[in-house]
């Protein structure tokens, strides 16, 4: 019997075309385990395999977006486990097992559903019998194939791109799917044409000793179709299913495959929950794989043992640069996913660090069975897609961050997210961003006290009113594992910063530097002679205060270095330089062009951020040895050196801050890789005092913004909460006022005003402006209580999250557009979604804005009709001459912006564009992200007021052009999961 099944095995083992390998790991119990009322070791197993899931794919989700199907997470029709249960409920007639079949057909097992194949398992003392319904094989045989193209939808693209190299590394595993789609191609006429009696007659011959099953399925052959059917469909409604449709069934299941996957994970599956900081070994192992981590630091075992950690305290912990801070905030986010089974958000200050953070965590998501969503830019769904068993962990920017929070409150889900960790906590204290970042902490401290906060920083003073206003026990650290040491350079001497000396600095040594009379001109910093003690052995930072000066620095750098320089991997350099090309559509910087060979780049925001990226990999590698960079550096990637340089005491115009400071010189020492890190500030006679204050004062201090920030802090806060129902009184959102990090810091920063006053005046002014209206209740005879509720103007101003500064503008300007809305080009619907910000800030170049205006369509001069710009103005302001008819400058530079985003849609190549403008690509492609994210911030906004009904098929077609900017007729494969993130990776890694 043991051989007839071997061989019944092998005929139906045959590999899914075009599946992604998921490897081992896959938990599944065989037929031999399911043991006639051996119900207490079928739970345990059961557990043990629920335990040890590895990988979760999603189905399409249905229009509710709830994963109705549990954690059933299969790339086929029905799994192998579905089966096993219905079968054994089928035969044992056991009906507690009916809650295991749920569970069972949860797992993460590869499979397909047997509709012409249908195996049915017999227990017959010690060993399993396995027939074949031959009645419903040849049913099954009329059936068509088809190949669902969305079986990935539900993934988040960073994790199928992991499915897809996973898949691309099982060699052997290919081997055998290449055979099997050959298998394929034949099989399908070979079904539909013979009947394959012979393999059931071989089968019966083997089971010589089942009769009666024998007898069985003679009946069954004699059965009508109509009761087969219902008996068909009888066993599917017990089973759950994907739903995606049922239309792959005719192929034959990796049965045999499955039962080996599923023996080899049951042997190895253990319940070790719990050896590494409550979590299973395997993350600890992962730790080992992934990123090198065999042990942590003393600080961070402290802290991970914390008794506030213990009883999930909020916590806020502080360490220099370099400490090992994200590994403990990693490490408590396992532990939310896996242990305690609820949603994680991780909010971080950059798109960038977003975009390496999911790259970093997407394969311990694929592991360990969570998923990992991408919150930034134009990514991220609101409301999140509901699961059922596998968790999230959101990464998300601040903006993006405090959305999703906002779409979790409205859905009444915010409970679902068990932890939020805050990385660069002291930014709460900068500007804007920082007001967006407290709304979103308070606002989760307000609707939900089960979800925990951790946050980290760097560069913390002030720690106390943070501490309150988080309800926050604080850990901190002055652990580094790599000693910082900093020097001040002061035309040939160094010295050696010392807290003990008397001012603060202790002479060191003189530069030993022989300067020609043209490098001394060229290079009045020594620079040249300061990088060569380290590169190209070691790598180097070189701060500037301006992206000119990041330019001019390494060409000049390049100049003066030995010929030596071009022959260090000349070959990695080379490769470096052609991938720019291919990432750019054959162009190169010519900067970039002469400096790379010698190791040497810039980076800064003017570059694309694929340029960025590749550069960044190359220094990562060793392959460049030395940047010249801004500040922005110092907070965004990972890039740590043996030095770095900073090549004045200021940010573009202004002195540095001591945070900026820190987190510059916190760059120096790489852990692992050097035994000490040094920074060196260079600075002029003139500067020597400031500088002597800069390094031996405290942090700066962070404060609330909310108020400051008036539009974008605390008017948009009133509208959100009213909106979302937070609180809809003066009493309840005055309350909610004072737990603000403002309210915690009301008597520093409110001299004049009462928090009271200011929450009073801020209801009015948005009532005044038609976003929010006013009611009257009745508390009680003598007392009359107000409450609030929010407009359609309001809800559309907070749904599309658009500024309340530019609230009634954007209406104005959408009402105008209904009038004489230009459809011939897309000219007239990028001015509506060109940002204001960004116009704001504009300075035109007049004799570009004539040459283009010029060579305008009579449909696009229209359009600068419609908005009182003509071509007259313009050639009078390119000329200098004297205008006297009055223009307003926000509509003129905003039409020239729209100039450049409508150029670069029909051109698709930011370098002509660059070129044709005089602009940097960089700031060229931050014009396009930041288009293609208003305009989804205005299609939101239309959303809401029936009047702009037009709108909103308009600019669901415009977002996709600005977010993809590439030809019309590709936009479709774009949106395919994977596509436009597999091909930015080709290119990046190209």
């Amino acid at each position: 019997m043991d051989e007839g099944v071997s061989r019944i095995r092998r005929r139906v083992s045959v590999r899914k075309r075009d599946r992604p390998s998921l490897g081992s790991g896959f938990a599944a119990p065989t037929a031999a385990e399911l043991k006639p009322g051996d119900e207490e070791g079928e739970e345990e197993m059961v557990a043990g395999s629920r335990r040890r899931k590895t990988v979760e794919v999603q189905p399409v989700e249905n229009d509710s977006e709830e994963d109705m199907f549990g954690d059933y997470d299969s790339f086929a029709e029905n799994s192998f486990l579905a089966q096993v249960d219905d079968l054994e409920q089928q035969y044992m007639q056991v009906p507690e097992h009916r809650k295991h079949a749920s569970d069972l057909s949860t797992e993460d097992l590869c499979s397909e559903s047997i509709k012409h194949n249908k195996l049915s398992i017999t227990t017959v003392g010690n060993f399993t019998e396995l027939k074949t319904d031959e009645h419903i094989k040849n049913q099954s045989r009329h059936e068509n194939v088809s190949i669902e193209p969305d079986i990935l939808y539900d993934v988040p693209s960073s994790q199928v791109l992991y499915f897809e190299n996973l898949q691309n590394s099982s060699d052997d595993l290919g081997n055998q799917s290449t055979k099997e789609r050959d298998w394929n191609a034949s099989s399908h006429k070979i079904v539909n044409e013979e009947l394959p009696q012979n393999r059931i007659e071989q089968h019966q011959q083997i089971d010589d000793s089942s009769s009666k099953v024998r007898t069985s399925s003679e009946e069954n052959r004699r059965k009508s179709l109509k009761e087969h059917l219902k008996s068909a469909m009888t066993g599917n409604a017990k089973a759950q299913t994907p739903i995606f449709s049922r239309t792959k069934q005719l192929k034959e299941t990796l049965l045999s495959e499955e039962i080996n996957v599923a023996k080899k994970t049951i042997e190895s599956s253990s319940d070790d929950l719990g050896p590494f900081y409550s979590l299973p070994s395997k993350v600890r192992d992962l730790y080992v794989q992934f990123k090198g981590i065999e042990k942590l630091y003393e600080w961070q075992h402290t802290c991970l043992t914390l008794n506030s950690v213990q009883e999930r305290k909020n916590l806020i912990y502080s360490l220099p640069t370099s400490g090992g801070k994200t590994l403990v905030a990693e490490i408590l986010m396992l532990q939310e996913l896996l242990c305690r089974r609820r949603d994680v958000l991780m909010i971080l200050p950059y798109v960038a660090i977003v975009q390496e953070k999911i790259s970093g965590l997407s394969s311990f998501g694929i592991e360990l069975g969570f998923f990992v969503e991408e919150y930034a830019g134009s990514k991220g769904k609101f409301p999140p897609i509901k699961r059922r068993e596998k968790k999230s962990l959101y990464i998300a920017t601040i903006e993006k961050g405090h959305s999703l929070v906002n779409s979790l409150i409205e859905t009444g889900r915010i409970g679902s997210l068990g932890l939020v960790v805050v990385d660069e906590l002291h930014m709460i204290g900068e500007g804007s961003r920082g007001a967006i970042l407290e709304m979103t902490l308070a606002k989760i401290l307000y609707t939900s006290k089960t979800t925990q906060i951790i946050g980290m920083s760097a560069t913390l003073n002030n720690v106390e009113d943070l501490q309150e206003f988080l309800q926050a026990e604080y850990y901190t650290s002055q652990f580094r594992p790599v000693e910082l040491k900093e020097y001040l350079k002061i035309n040939n001497a160094i010295y050696e910063v010392d807290c003990k000396a008397e001012n603060g600095i202790t002479f060191s040594r003189l530069l030993n530097c022989q300067y020609s009379d043209t490098l001394k001109k060229m290079d009045p910093d020594h620079l040249v002679a300061l990088v060569t003690e380290v590169i190209p052995n070691y790598s180097c930072l070189v701060f500037c205060p301006t992206k000119k000066n990041c330019e001019n620095v390494a060409e000049m750098i390049c100049k003066f270095l030995s010929k030596e320089y071009l022959k260090q991997r000349e070959k990695e350099k080379h490769e470096v330089i052609k991938n720019l090309k291919n990432i750019s559509s054959g162009n190169l910087c010519p900067v970039l062009k002469r400096t790379i060979p010698f190791g040497v780049a810039y980076h800064h925001s003017g570059l694309t951020s694929d340029e960025r990226k590749l550069l960044e990999e190359a220094y990562s590698t060793g392959v460049l040895c030395l940047f010249t960079c801004t500040s922005t550096l110092a907070a965004g990637v990972n890039l740590p050196a043996r030095r770095v340089i900073l090549r004045a005491p200021y940010v573009a115009k202004e002195f540095l801050k001591r945070n900026q400071y820190k987190q510059m010189i916190g760059r120096a020492g790489r852990a692992g890789i050097d035994s000490v890190g040094e920074s060196i500030l260079i600075l002029q006679e003139k500067d020597k005092q400031q500088v002597l204050e800069l390094i031996s004062r405290p942090l700066e201090n962070c404060y609330s913004h909310l108020v400051q920030e008036f539009t974008k802090g605390i008017q948009t806060l009133f509208l959100s909460l009213i909106g979302l129902k937070i609180a809809t009184n003066l009493d309840d959102i005055y309350h909610f006022m004072c737990g603000t990090f403002f309210g915690v810091q009301q008597k520093i920063l409110l001299k004049e005003k009462s928090l009271w006053e200011i929450t009073v005046e801020s209801l009015r002014y948005l009532t005044e402006k038609g976003l929010l209206q006013k009611d009257a209740i009745n508390k009680s005879e003598e007392e009359i209580q107000y409450s609030f509720h929010i407009t359609k103007l309001g809800r559309a101003s907070f749904k599309g999250a658009i500024d309340l500064a530019y609230c009634d503008i954007l209406y104005r300007d959408l009402k105008k557009g209904l009038e004489g809305l230009v459809l011939e080009s897309l000219l007239h619907l990028i001015y509506l979604t060109t940002p204001y910000d960004m116009a704001s800030q504009c300075v035109p170049d007049w004799m570009i804005y004539f040459r283009q205006f010029s060579q305008l369509s009579p449909a696009e001069q229209n359009v600068a009709a419609l908005l009182g710009v003509s071509e007259n103005f313009i050639g009078k302001k390119a000329s200098g001459q004297a205008i006297k008819k009055k223009v307003d400058k926000d509509i003129v530079n905003r039409l020239y912006l729209s100039f450049v985003l409508y150029t670069l849609l029909k051109e698709t190549n930011i370098w002509s564009v660059s070129e044709k403008f005089n602009m940097p690509r960089g700031y060229i492609q931050s014009l396009l992200t930041g288009a293609a994210s208003f305009s989804s911030c205005v299609l939101h906004f239309c959303e809401e007021l029936e009047e702009f009904w037009v709108y909103r098929a308009l600019l669901g077609e415009l977002t996709k052009k600005l977010t993809y900017c590439v030809k019309a007729e590709l936009i479709p494969l774009m949106e395919v999961t994977g596509v436009l993130e597999s091909f930015n990776q080709k290119h990046s890694s190209a």
